[in-house]
């Protein structure tokens, strides 16, 4: 962090500076912002998000060049959401990185998840803006990585979910996306890219087309989807689509849907045995911790467990994570030797259990020192290479980092990084 930046913004912030920041973002998004925005972004040093930009790639590149995990990865995506036409690469990677302390005092990142879906590229980018605009940050503070700046970064992004196509038969796919927290990016990319933001529910077969209706009920074909539905919300609203995923429909993926699967929490504990990164934090699966050699492997990575033989042992150092999952739901802080057992077998190999990190809180606020988690958001355009673009990151003084998980509470939530 770097306290000059960091004190003379604490020093000049007002309540009334926050609604103003609050207002131009709803006026730019073209309606309300459901998740909270925190006060302030971060002020860091362009190395450190450089360095978290090159672990991520490299983490990520490692788990594409590995055909043995990339085959382990498809056999645990759930029926009737392999789909095909699977690409080479995702189009889109997320590498999120806490801060902690290390035993020799410093600070280091160490890795929460890698995943190869879309994040919120478009919003992103507005809100660092509104930030500079409101704060009157100085122009010598860059936001955008990979050597892009503003208008490379929009050139990319349209490289990437649009191509060659027409933007007309380009559409950005959701479940109920008028009424999800993450419209305003929706919006945001319609108004930029010139494509159409479609529940996916509503898109129309026919043959091995589909097509979907714009706001004149015309009946357009779609040629590439942008895709923004995850599959585990499919799942549990128990949305029928109107078409079979698994089939070979004529659309290109923009982000294709496996991907999901195949770069997620599942890479974690094959990140944790490589030994080539100590930056992830160790990891098993919960049929490996229960039935195989996990727990020893945990315990000769340094993670602290109970003694076997007490009677209920409780695992305070460790997170329980279901594979599939979005923006933290389902992970339990201190399983129980029970709470593992009870699951069944086919959900022992969808778990995980993750040593638990501590992060250190190192933003300077009104209510105290606050922790923060830096997420870098890659671009994949097809023809082109990884490259990461700009960075998001979360607030929060509580366990978890995500803005459901601090509510109730003032400079904390979705933010931004400014580096020098």
């Amino acid at each position: 962090m770097i306290p000059e930046f960091r004190r003379q913004f604490n020093a000049s912030f007002t309540s009334d500076g926050y609604r103003r920041l609050i207002a131009l973002l709803e006026e730019r998004c073209a309606g309300p912002v459901r998740f909270r925005v925190a006060e302030t972004p971060i002020f860091v040093h362009r190395r450190v998000l450089d360095e978290m930009a090159d672990l991520g790639a490299a983490m990520a590149q490692n788990l594409i060049d590995d055909q043995n995990y990339l085959d382990g990865a498809r056999r645990a995506i759930p029926t009737g959401f392999d789909v095909a036409g699977q690409t080479a690469r995702p189009h889109f990677l997320t590498a999120d990185f806490a801060l902690i302390r290390a035993a020799s005092g410093e600070l280091v990142p160490r890795l929460v998840e890698l995943q190869a879906f879309p994040s919120v590229f478009a919003y992103q980018v507005e809100l660092c803006r509104a930030y500079r605009d409101v704060f009157d940050l100085p122009p010598s503070l860059g936001v955008f990585l990979g050597g892009l700046d503003e208008a490379s970064y929009w050139d990319l992004l349209r490289k990437t979910i649009v191509g060659y196509h027409d933007p007309e038969n380009v559409v950005l796919t959701e479940v109920d996306p008028l009424n999800q927290k993450t419209f305003p990016d929706f919006e945001l990319t319609r108004r930029r890219l010139g494509i159409a933001v479609v529940d996916i529910a509503e898109l129309e077969p026919e043959g091995n087309n589909l097509y979907y209706r714009d706001v004149a009920g015309r009946r357009i074909p779609v040629r590439c989807i942008y895709n923004r539905a995850i599959a585990d919300e499919l799942i549990s609203r128990n949305v029928r689509l109107p078409f079979d995923l698994s089939l070979p429909w004529n659309v290109e993926w923009a982000g294709h849907p496996n991907w999901y699967f195949l770069i997620s929490k599942y890479s974690v504990p094959y990140l944790a045995r490589s030994g080539m990164f100590p930056e992830v934090p160790t990891a098993c699966f919960v049929d490996e911790f229960l039935e195989g050699g996990g727990s020893e492997f945990l315990a000769s990575r340094g993670v602290d467990l109970p003694d076997p033989s007490s009677p209920a042992p409780t695992y305070q150092n460790l997170l329980l994570k279901p594979l599939f999952s979005f923006a933290g739901k389902g992970i339990e802080f201190s399983p129980s030797r029970a709470r593992l057992e009870a699951l069944g077998l086919e959900d022992r190999r969808r778990h995980i259990l993750q040593q638990r990190m501590h992060f250190e809180p190192t933003i300077d606020t009104p209510f105290g020192l606050t922790q923060a988690e830096i997420r870098i958001l890659y671009l994949w355009p097809d023809g082109g290479s990884l490259t990461p673009t700009i960075s998001l990151v979360r607030l929060g003084r509580g366990k978890m980092m995500g803005v459901d998980h601090n509510k109730n509470q003032e400079w904390v939530g979705g933010s931004g990084a400014f580096y020098v």
